[in-house]
């Protein structure tokens, strides 16, 4: 009995042993299994849209060209024009535009134009240097001639388009629709020719004042034909609803007797703009002395006749040729001296800067020195880049075809490119490519 008690004894000793060594177990510090680290949100790409843009270069080939005129042009898209050592050749470079015209109504992209068969409207676009029609419309009633006629857009689609009729007695308007050139509407306005008078002038200018919806067509009748024409004394302006193309009011300018591009409106070179107040600026001139002396005059935010004693250039040698609105009351201004000559060839033209406040025309200068005389005078050959802030403009002289950089902000002026010898300024006019999306960086 004492053995069986004692190994009782032992056996419940054992028992009780194992039990604290369970229970220490216990108290130890559990095996834990890491929780995975989530994966990352996937993060959303940015990207940014770049609007880039060209230039078309137009140049003729022997000699400065003219409205219609016969010489051939050639125009070329470059993406710059600041690199003073590049120069542009187009032998074996760009087109040649044959079946279509250079005279042309411009928006961002596209040109419109009737062209030389003068039975349709084309709108057309030049990409990668090769002339591509989008697209074209039959006229229906109304017809117009090739480079004779003006325009206006009243939006960003529509286009209007007018001029005097083939019999020069009636003045004809179109409204297209730009996207797909449907017309939209056609007629006649209620304008007579003035008695004593036979026909109204080719195309006159027209514009279209954003601030109050009211289109302004500015034009005169005349007798004959040609440079031998008589005509009225001052020149009229037409105020039109352009909703039902009614004439609202018909005004002479007693100042000056005719404006600029009364044949071929705006589509060789720019004649009228805007400032940032909407007031209406308009290049004109009268003979004096028998010499034709350009004025820049005005018509006011919400008025309808022009500003009496108004002429931002009072100092004009000659016609103004072309202006541009460059913003803040500043205007690049090409102009001619008509004491050296008024010719197409003559090396008598010249830019300034017009400030519309001060009144006043300021000669452009390089290195302290007036930028010399320019020969051609039919032509576009500036071109403002607002979002460069600059403005680009072409000189043609003896020492050649070059491209200055007129800054804004700054008043500095900058050689840029030059065009090979053989080759003359035509038209340098900006355009939009379409846009490119890309990832941010």
């Amino acid at each position: 009995m004492k053995k069986l008690s004692l190994y009782l004894s032992l056996l419940a000793a054992i028992v009780l042993s194992a039990g604290v060594v369970s229970c220490g177990d216990d108290n130890d510090d559990p095996v834990v299994t890491p929780t995975p680290e989530p994966e990352p949100e996937p993060q959303p790409v940015a990207y940014d849209t770049i609007y880039p843009v060209h230039y078309d270069l137009t140049v003729t080939v022997g000699k400065h060209g003219g409205m219609a005129s016969q010489e051939t042009h050639l125009t070329l898209s470059v993406d710059s024009l600041t690199n003073p050592n590049t120069v542009i050749s187009f032998e074996g470079n760009g087109i040649e535009i044959t079946d279509y015209t250079i005279e042309n109504i411009y928006d961002a992209k596209y040109m419109y134009q009737v062209p030389t068969t003068a039975d349709r409207f084309a709108k057309l676009q030049i990409k990668s240097n090769k002339l591509n029609v989008v697209r074209e419309r039959p006229f229906q009633s109304n017809t117009y001639a090739a480079r004779k006629y003006t325009h206006a857009w009243l939006n960003d689609s529509i286009l209007l388009v007018m001029a005097a009729n083939g019999e020069a007695d009636k003045i004809i308007w179109t409204k297209l629709n730009a996207n797909d050139m449907i017309i939209t509407g056609e007629g006649e306005l209620s304008l007579a020719v003035a008695d004593g008078y036979d026909s109204f002038t080719t195309s006159g200018l027209l514009t279209y004042r954003q601030s109050d919806k009211k289109l302004f067509y500015f034009y005169y009748s005349k007798k004959g034909s040609g440079r031998t024409a008589t005509k009225e004394s001052n020149f009229h302006t037409a105020v039109i609803n352009p909703e039902t193309m009614a004439v609202e009011k018909d005004n002479t300018y007693p100042q000056a007797a005719e404006m600029q591009g009364s044949a071929y409106g705006e589509l060789m070179q720019n004649f009228i703009f805007f400032d940032d107040n909407d007031n209406l600026y308009l290049s004109v001139f009268s003979s004096v002395n028998k010499i034709n002396i350009g004025s820049l005059v005005r018509i006011k935010k919400g008025e309808y006749n022009f500003e009496e004693g108004y002429n931002a250039f009072p100092d004009a040698k000659g016609k103004i040729v072309s202006v541009i609105y460059l913003g803040g009351s500043k205007v690049l201004a090409y102009s001619g001296d008509a004491s050296i000559g008024t010719g197409i060839q003559d090396q008598a033209y010249y830019y300034s800067i017009v400030d519309l406040n001060a009144k006043t025309a300021t000669p452009i200068k390089f290195n302290g020195a007036d930028l010399p005389y320019s020969a051609g005078s039919f032509s576009q050959r500036a071109v403002y880049n607002a979002k460069e802030n600059k403005a680009y403009f072409g000189v043609s002289n003896a020492d050649g075809e070059t491209i200055y950089v007129y800054d804004v902000a700054t008043g500095s002026v900058a050689k840029g490119l030059s065009i090979a010898p053989g080759y003359y300024f035509d038209q340098i006019r900006l355009m939009h490519d379409d846009p490119i999306i890309v990832e941010k960086k």
